[in-house]
C-alpha cells in the first residue's frame, strides 16, 4: 500500500522552487523519493532549497537559474533536467506574482507579467514536458491556483484573472493529455507564509482575522502542503485529473 505513495525512481521539475510553496513541495517531493530539480530566478534562493533537501537525506536535488517570462528558451531547461536527470515524470508550476495594486495603479507591463507568470508559463512548460511524458504513457502535473480561483478580494484584479484562468487551464489540460496518462491537477492554497504574503502576517490582526475565516481555526503551515502535493504526484490519484483540490484549513468551506 506504500508504494502507492512512494515517489521512488520518480523525475520532478518544481517552478518557483526557491521560496514558500515551490520550495515546500519540492521538499515534498524529495522526501517521497523523486529527484527534483528546481527552477527559479534567484540563484541563492534555489542554493537553499538544495542545501535543505540534502539536509534531510531525501532524492536528489538540483537548481538550474531560469527565467520563465523567456519562453524561447523552454527547450533549452527541457535538454538541461533531460541530461541531468531524465525527463520529468512530474511537472509542478508554482512560480508565481501579485503586485497587490489598486485598479487604478495597474499597469500595462504589471498586468501583462501577472498573467504570464501566473497562467502562460504554466500552459507553455505543461505542454513541452508533456510531450515526454505522452511517451511513458505517464505523468503528473499539478499547478497552483488560488483562493482567488473563486474569490474576490482588494487590490489583486491581475492575480484574481489569472487563477482564475488556473482552475480552467488545468481542465482542459486534463481533456486535452489524460487519455495519454497525465493527470493534471491544481493545489488551491488559502493563506500560507510565504513573500506574497509578507504584508499579512506582518498585521498581527489581519493574519488572525483570516485564521478565524477558517474551520479549522488556523492559516496554513507549508508543512500542510506535503500531502496533497505528495498525492497528486504519486500512483495514488491515477484517477484524478483536471481536479482543483483547495488546502485551505476549509477557508472556501465557510
Amino acid at each position: 500500500m506504500n508504494q502507492l505513495f512512494s515517489l521512488e525512481g520518480k523525475i520532478a521539475l518544481v517552478t518557483g522552487g526557491g521560496s514558500g510553496i515551490g520550495q515546500a513541495i519540492a521538499i515534498a517531493l524529495a522526501g517521497a523519493g523523486a529527484s527534483v530539480l528546481v527552477v527559479g530566478r534567484r540563484k541563492n534562493c534555489l542554493d537553499e532549497t538544495v542545501n535543505k533537501i540534502e539536509k534531510l537525506s531525501a532524492g536528489a536535488c538540483l537548481s538550474e537559474e531560469f527565467d520563465l517570462f523567456n519562453r524561447e528558451e523552454i527547450p533549452r531547461l527541457l535538454n538541461k533536467v533531460k541530461n541531468d536527470l531524465g525527463h520529468p515524470d512530474i511537472l509542478v508550476n508554482a512560480a508565481g506574482v501579485n503586485y497587490r495594486q489598486a485598479c487604478d495603479e495597474i499597469t500595462s507591463e504589471s498586468w501583462d507579467q501577472t498573467i504570464a507568470l501566473n497562467l502562460s508559463a504554466p500552459f507553455f512548460l505543461s505542454r513541452a514536458f508533456s510531450k515526454g511524458m505522452k511517451a511513458k504513457n505517464w505523468g503528473k502535473i499539478i499547478n497552483i491556483a488560488s483562493l482567488q480561483s473563486l474569490r474576490a478580494f482588494p487590490n489583486s484584479m491581475p492575480y484574481g484573472a489569472s487563477k482564475g484562468g488556473v482552475c480552467q487551464l488545468t481542465r482542459a489540460m486534463a481533456e486535452e493529455w489524460s487519455k495519454f496518462g497525465i493527470c493534471c491537477n491544481s493545489i488551491a492554497p488559502g493563506f500560507f507564509p510565504t513573500e506574497l504574503t509578507e504584508k499579512v502576517f506582518a498585521d498581527d490582526n489581519k493574519a488572525n482575522a483570516l485564521a478565524q475565516q477558517t474551520a479549522i481555526g488556523r492559516n496554513g503551515k507549508l508543512t500542510d502542503l506535503y500531502g496533497a502535493a505528495i498525492f497528486l504526484s504519486s500512483h495514488a490519484s491515477d484517477y484524478i485529473s483536471g481536479q482543483t483540490i483547495f488546502v485551505d484549513g476549509g477557508f472556501t468551506a465557510k
